[in-house]
């Protein structure tokens, strides 16, 4: 189709390829300093902004929506969390993060940080074009790159640029761009998945949960005062129709269960899933006029809720450049995106497969191997070093004083 007529043309200097919250923050912040952008992505808004995803941000992320002037609801809807609870060998665990590090995490949906991107996006009067198809990247080692889409209307459009963000998701067509034989794939793959719920109940605990027990893992993370969001593990084949709600919360609650008495309070399940996940980084994160950026260059599990705060330090870094390219600085301004932004992400892949391995029981594991973990556990929870160590990571090495 590359050669196909086009019904509009359009010059910008940035085209973004997805408008998920890294899509949608990069634009943000280009857009703050004058340069213009164009957003497209397959998907509708409706369908991105009801997609359950990630719940925590780090401070610094919570901050950067606030400060740059996107939305300030984090702090009326959302809440703020200074630690986390691990259970396990029957007793619940407190990590203080505000004591430990001075840091805290926020509890607020990744589909609440979209609307408020796409609302900001709407204000300022971004381009933003969802629910496109037959989308093309072109000339991506020129310096003229272009990219080419059908309206929802059926009408075609051509977009050109003097860069490009591949900013695309997990099922990235962005990465492919890069060549076969110049690019590297790290990743593993998980002999487990996690059910995922969302069920229609009050709050069983004001922080996250994570649970280890002779059951498996679970996972107590909220929402609002009235819908609550909670997972456990299982087999990646598992099917949610073999689930009835008294089944889920029978084994949520066995996962749970200790000496203290806790007890998850239940509701109707409203929401079932079963959520694959792997480790993944592509190398490099730069092919000529093209940057990746977020799940597109990389994904981690789950457990350490990285993802979404991985993806909005990319494209903090990445509009830092982008300015600087822009601003007459060139390619050697873009060379600096991606060490920059590896440092974290390779930091970010070890932390969240360490608490997929601390807390998860993998098929075929031996007396010996749960054993183990329990010992690291306590290690963690026993030892000044070791809660402090949990509290850096999962607050994200904050780079700001609170």
């Amino acid at each position: 189709m590359a050669d196909a007529a086009v019904d509009t043309v359009a010059s910008v200097p940035v085209a973004v390829i997805g408008a998920g919250p890294a899509g949608l923050m990069l634009a943000h912040l280009l857009g703050r300093a004058g340069v213009e952008t164009i957003v497209v992505d397959t998907r509708t808004r409706r369908e991105i902004e009801t997609t359950q995803r990630a719940g925590i941000l780090e401070a610094d992320a919570a901050r950067d929506l606030v400060e740059t002037g996107v939305s300030d609801r984090i702090l009326r809807d959302g809440c703020e969390h200074e630690g986390v609870e691990l259970r396990f060998g029957g007793r619940p665990h407190h990590i203080d993060f505000k004591q430990l590090v001075g840091a805290s995490v926020w509890l607020y949906p990744q589909t609440d940080v979209f609307i408020d991107l796409a609302d900001a996006q709407d204000r300022d009067g971004g381009a933003v074009h969802f629910g496109v198809k037959d989308t093309e990247v072109l000339g991506v080692t020129t310096d003229a790159p272009r990219v080419r889409y059908t309206a929802p209307d059926g009408s075609r459009h051509e977009i050109r640029a003097r860069y490009v963000v591949g900013a695309d998701g997990s099922r990235s067509m962005c990465r492919d761009l890069v060549p076969e034989d110049r690019r590297v794939r790290y990743g593993k793959e998980y002999p487990f998945a996690w059910f995922g719920i969302l069920a229609e109940a009050p709050m069983s605990a004001p922080e996250l949960v994570y649970a280890h027990s002779e059951h498996g893992f679970a996972l107590i993370s909220q929402r609002t005062d009235t819908v609550q969001r909670m997972y456990f593990q299982c087999s990646p084949e598992e099917s949610v129709d073999a689930w009835p709600d008294n089944r889920i919360w029978e084994t949520l609650q066995a996962r749970v269960a200790g000496q203290d008495g806790f007890r998850l309070k239940e509701g109707p399940v409203l929401e079932k899933t079963v959520l694959r996940f792997r480790s993944f980084v592509q190398e490099p994160m730069r092919w000529g006029s093209m940057a990746l950026a977020g799940d597109a260059a990389h994904t981690v599990p789950p457990t350490g809720a990285r993802g979404l705060n991985l993806a909005l330090h990319d494209v903090k870094v990445l509009a830092d450049v982008l300015l600087k390219a822009l601003g007459g600085a060139g390619e050697a301004a873009l060379d600096e995106y991606q060490p920059r932004a590896l440092q974290r992400v390779w930091r970010a892949q070890n932390f969240s497969y360490w608490m997929t391995q601390l807390l998860h029981t993998a098929p075929g594991s031996t007396p010996f191997d749960l054993r183990r973990q329990l010992g690291e556990l306590d290690n963690v929870v026993g030892t000044r070093a070791g809660r402090t160590y949990l509290a850096e990571q999962y607050t994200g090495w904050p780079t700001r004083p609170h």
